[in-house]
C-alpha cells in the first residue's frame, strides 16, 4: 500500500517538502511562491487536483468514493443545462441536503472544491448556430453560470467558477494576432486559401440578427462617385471657389458644388451616356473603411466638443459610436463598408423609383384642381343655358374629347369628370408606389446606422455578460465573508476553448479578460464605488482558466516548423501570466487534433514546460487534472492523476511499512510483482505454458 499526505508513526522526522500547502490553497494571483516545491517542475501532490463530471458521476455517494484515492482539490463539472437529467446534471439537481453532504465530505477529507459551470455554454455573447446574436440566448447562458456561482458559494465557499469561452467564429489567417510583426506572424491557417475565402459576419445592432457575410472573394458593386480632381475648381457650401488638392477627396455635384459624403452623387460618363460603376475588391473596401473611420472620428470629436447636439449625432450614420470611450474605439471595418456600400446602392435605387413615380405628383394635383374648377363652371353654364341651345356646349368641348367620343355624346362637365378620374388614378398609383419607395429608402438609411461587425458587437456583449456575472460573484463573496465562511473570492474564470472560436488564442483571452474587467469597473463606478476599489474588485472576480490541452489544439493549424510550436505555446502562456489574468489551470494532454483529455505526458503538449513556467512565475492557484480517455482506456480516471505524479517526478513519501523510501511514481505507479508498467503491457500469466501436465494437473516427467 502506498501512503502519501500523512506521516505514519514510524516516520519520525517532519516531511521536508510539505506536499499539501494547505494553508496556501486559497491564495490568489501570482505572489512570491510560499513553501518549497517538489519535483523538477516545481509542484507537489498537494498542488494538483482532479475534475469530476456530475452526471457520469451519478450522486453524492459516488462523489465520496472518488475522494478516497487521494487528492486535495476537486473540481465539480456540470454537464447539463436547463432542467438537467441523469447523465447531464445541473447545480439545480443538488438540493440543500446534498450540498451540505458535499460540504461535510470536503471538511472530513480536507479537500477544497472548485466549480465548472455547464460545459454546454460556449461563450456569453449569445451567438446561435446560424450566427445571430440573441439577448434571450445570452440571458439563458447567464442564468446557467449564475446557478454555478450559487453552487460554488454553498459548497466550495468561494473559488473559481469556470466558464467556456467561444464568443464567435472568426478566421485565423486574418486575425490581428496572426498579422503582427513578430516571429509568429502568419503561422496559423485553418485551411488552404483561407485568406481568399475568408468571410466576416455583419449584424444589425438593434436585434443582433445576422445581416450578411462579407466575403473577401466576392466583389460589391457601387457607383463611382463624382469627385473633384486635383487642381479642379469647386465651390464650398458658402459658395467660395476653391481648388482641390492632391490627396483630398472632395465630393461635388454636377455643378461643382461640394457635397456631404452622405449626399454624394454618381459620376456620369458623357461618352457612354451611362453612370460609372465600380466593382469593389476587398482592398478597395479597406480603403473605404479608412475613409469612413476618419469621417466618423471627425463627427465624434465635434460631438464631444459640443458642436453637434446629442440627438443629431445619435441620429447620424455614426450614432452607434456614442458609447465609444475614446477615439480609438471609433473604427469602421471593411465588412461594415461592404454592407454600407450595398445599402447605399439599395437606398439610391429606392429613391430613384420614388422620384420616377412621384416626380410630377404636384402637377397632377394642380391639374385636378383646375379640372374640378372647370367642371363646376360648365355645370353652372349648362344650368343657365336653354335646353335647345345646350348642344352648342357639346360642340365647344369636342376638342377636349380628343375624338375619342362622338361630338354630340357628352357635355363638357362629363368629359372633364372622366379626365379627373384618370388623373386621380395616376395620383393614387404615384402615391402608393412613390411613398413605398421612399419608405424603403428611409428604412435602408435607418438600417445603415445600426450596421456593425459581428466581431465587435459580440465582444462588447461578452464583456458585458462576464462583468455582470462577476458582480454576482462579488456579491456572493461579500455574503460569505460576512458570515465568516469565505475561503477564496468567487471569480468568473474564462477558459480558453477551441481554436475555431474567439477566446481560444492567448491574445484574445487577454483582450476578453481585460475588456470584461473594464466593463465591470464602469458598472461598479456607476453604482457608486470608487474607481480604485472597482479596479481591485474587477481583478479579483474576473480571471482566466488556462487549459494546456486546449492550447495544444492550435498545433493542427500551425504552419511553422513543428519544433517551434512548443516554443510559441510556452511563450504565450508567459504573456498571459505577465498580463495578470490567469487564476486557474486545467491540465490535460492530446496530440493537437482533438480534446481527448489524455493524461499529461501521453500526448505532445509541452505540459512540463508550461507548469514549470507557471511555478517559476509564482503561480499558487489550483491546478486541476482533467481525466478523459483514461476512463475507458485505463482502469479509472484517477490513473490520469497518478500518471501526472509520475510525469512530474513527484516522490513517494511512504510505502508499505511507512518508512520513507522516496521512490518515484515511475517505480510504483503501476508497481506489482516487480513490474512498473501498466498491466496491458504484461507478458507472463496470459502467455501459453510450455509445461506438460496430465488432465489431473500432475506434471508429466
Amino acid at each position: 500500500m502506498v501512503e502519501f499526505g500523512t506521516k505514519t508513526a514510524s516516520y519520525s522526522h517532519p516531511m521536508d517538502r510539505n506536499y499539501d500547502h494547505h494553508d496556501a490553497v486559497h491564495d490568489h494571483g501570482f505572489p512570491a511562491s510560499g513553501g518549497q516545491a517538489t519535483g523538477d517542475v516545481g509542484v507537489s501532490i498537494g498542488d494538483l487536483g482532479m475534475s469530476l463530471g456530475l452526471g457520469p458521476v451519478p450522486n453524492v455517494q459516488a462523489v465520496g468514493a472518488k475522494l478516497r484515492p487521494g487528492t486535495k482539490k476537486l473540481e465539480f463539472v456540470f454537464t447539463g443545462m436547463g432542467k438537467g437529467q441523469g447523465q447531464a446534471q445541473t447545480p439545480g439537481m443538488y438540493g440543500k441536503k446534498q450540498r451540505e453532504a458535499l460540504v461535510e465530505m470536503g471538511k472530513a477529507n480536507r479537500i477544497d472544491f472548485t466549480t465548472h459551470s455547464t460545459v454546454g455554454v460556449y461563450g456569453l455573447a449569445g451567438m446561435d448556430q446560424q450566427g445571430n446574436f440573441s439577448k434571450a440566448s445570452k440571458n439563458y447562458s447567464l442564468q446557467e453560470v449564475k446557478r454555478a456561482i450559487d453552487f460554488a458559494a454553498d459548497v466550495a465557499f468561494g473559488g473559481p467558477v469556470v466558464v467556456h469561452t467561444g464568443e464567435f467564429t472568426r478566421p485565423l489567417v486574418d486575425a490581428e494576432w496572426n498579422m503582427q510583426d513578430d516571429p509568429w506572424k502568419e503561422k496559423f491557417q485553418m485551411f488552404e486559401d483561407e485568406k481568399g475565402r475568408t468571410s466576416y459576419k455583419v449584424v444589425d445592432t438593434r436585434t443582433g440578427g445576422l445581416i450578411t457575410e462579407a466575403r473577401k472573394n466576392r466583389y460589391v458593386s457601387r457607383p463611382e462617385w463624382n469627385i473633384a480632381e486635383p487642381g479642379q475648381e469647386y465651390f464650398d457650401k458658402d459658395g467660395q471657389a476653391k481648388i482641390a488638392k492632391e490627396g483630398e477627396r472632395i465630393y461635388i455635384d454636377y455643378f461643382g458644388k461640394k457635397l456631404d459624403p452622405e449626399n454624394r452623387v454618381p459620376q456620369f460618363d458623357s461618352k457612354t451616356q451611362e453612370f460609372k460603376i465600380k466593382q469593389m475588391k476587398w482592398d478597395d473596401l479597406e480603403e473605404e473603411a479608412k475613409e469612413m473611420t476618419e469621417r466618423a472620428r471627425q463627427e465624434w470629436k465635434q460631438w464631444k466638443r459640443g458642436e453637434i447636439s446629442d440627438q443629431k449625432f445619435k441620429d447620424s450614420r455614426w450614432g452607434r459610436f456614442a458609447e465609444a470611450r475614446n477615439i480609438d474605439d471609433v473604427q469602421v471595418r471593411p465588412e461594415e463598408a461592404y454592407v454600407l456600400a450595398t445599402y447605399e446602392t439599395n437606398a439610391s435605387n429606392s429613391k430613384g423609383w420614388a422620384l420616377r413615380y412621384g416626380g410630377d405628383f404636384e402637377d397632377m394635383i394642380s391639374s385636378v384642381k383646375k379640372l374640378k374648377d372647370a367642371k363646376k363652371f360648365y355645370a353652372q353654364l349648362k344650368e343657365t343655358t336653354d335646353s335647345n341651345e345646350q348642344w352648342k356646349l357639346k360642340e365647344k368641348i369636342a376638342p377636349l374629347a380628343g375624338g375619342l367620343v362622338p361630338r354630340d355624346s357628352l357635355f363638357p362637365e362629363e368629359i372633364i369628370d372622366r379626365e379627373i378620374r384618370n388623373f386621380e388614378h395616376q395620383i393614387n398609383q404615384a402615391k402608393e408606389a412613390a411613398s413605398s419607395q421612399w419608405a424603403q429608402a428611409k428604412e435602408t438609411e435607418e438600417a445603415m446606422k445600426h450596421i456593425e461587425s459581428a466581431d465587435t458587437y459580440a465582444l462588447r456583449e461578452a464583456n458585458d455578460a462576464y462583468a455582470r456575472l462577476a458582480i454576482v460573484a462579488m456579491q456572493q463573496s461579500e455574503k460569505l465573508e460576512m458570515h465568516g465562511k469565505l475561503k477564496k473570492p468567487l471569480a468568473v474564470a474564462m477558459e480558453n476553448l477551441f481554436p475555431e472560436q474567439y477566446g481560444a488564442h492567448p491574445d484574445e483571452m487577454i483582450t476578453l479578460v481585460k475588456g470584461s474587467r473594464k466593463r465591470m469597473i464602469q458598472l461598479l463606478v456607476e453604482q457608486g464605488l470608487s474607481e480604485d476599489l472597482a479596479k481591485t474588485k474587477a481583478q479579483q472576480h474576473i480571471t482566466a482558466t488556462f487549459d494546456t490541452g486546449h492550447l495544444n489544439m492550435w498545433r493542427k493549424y500551425w504552419k511553422g516548423k513543428p519544433e517551434e510550436f512548443d516554443q510559441w505555446s510556452v511563450q504565450k502562456l508567459g504573456e498571459m501570466v505577465d498580463a495578470n489574468i490567469i487564476g486557474h489551470v486545467h491540465i490535460d494532454d492530446n496530440y493537437g487534433y482533438h480534446d481527448e483529455h489524455l493524461a499529461p505526458g501521453e500526448g505532445n503538449t509541452p505540459i512540463r514546460e508550461m507548469v514549470k513556467l507557471l511555478k517559476q512565475k509564482g503561480y499558487k492557484g489550483e491546478m486541476i487534472i482533467e481525466p478523459g480517455a483514461d476512463y475507458t482506456t485505463d482502469v479509472t480516471g484517477f490513473h490520469s492523476v497518478m500518471k501526472t505524479w509520475r510525469e512530474f517526478g513527484i516522490p513517494v513519501y511512504g510505502k508499505g511499512t511507512g518508512l520513507s523510501s522516496k521512490e518515484s511514481w515511475q517505480q510504483v505507479g503501476y508497481g506489482w510483482f516487480g513490474q512498473n508498467q501498466p498491466p496491458y503491457f504484461t507478458f507472463g500469466g496470459y502467455s501459453p505454458s510450455e509445461d506438460w501436465t496430465l488432465w489431473s494437473g500432475v506434471p508429466f516427467e
